[in-house]
């Protein structure tokens, strides 16, 4: 399983969390409060997770499964 895999459920359930949509720093904060065991087991990915965090999202944008940037405010991400 890849780092963004790995990652694109904690993005999802983030979101859901915050009504479907949230701040990326609400999505960082969630994935860090829930999950932050996972990330340090996780190995290398512990020092790079903000940034998967962020490629999960594009992803998970070319997947339908999130709104596209252009069409959220400025630094909010929505499910589609």
């Amino acid at each position: 399983m890849s780092d963004v895999d790995f990652m694109k459920p904690m993005v999802v359930a983030a979101l859901e969390f915050h009504g479907g949509m949230a701040t990326l720093v609400e999505v960082a904060k969630y994935i860090w409060e829930h999950h932050q065991n996972d990330l340090k087991d996780a190995g290398d990915l512990y020092y790079r997770w903000q940034y998967v965090m962020r490629w999960s999202a594009t992803h998970l944008r070319h997947d339908g499964r999130m709104l596209p940037a252009k069409d959220c405010e400025h630094g909010v991400w929505a499910l589609a």
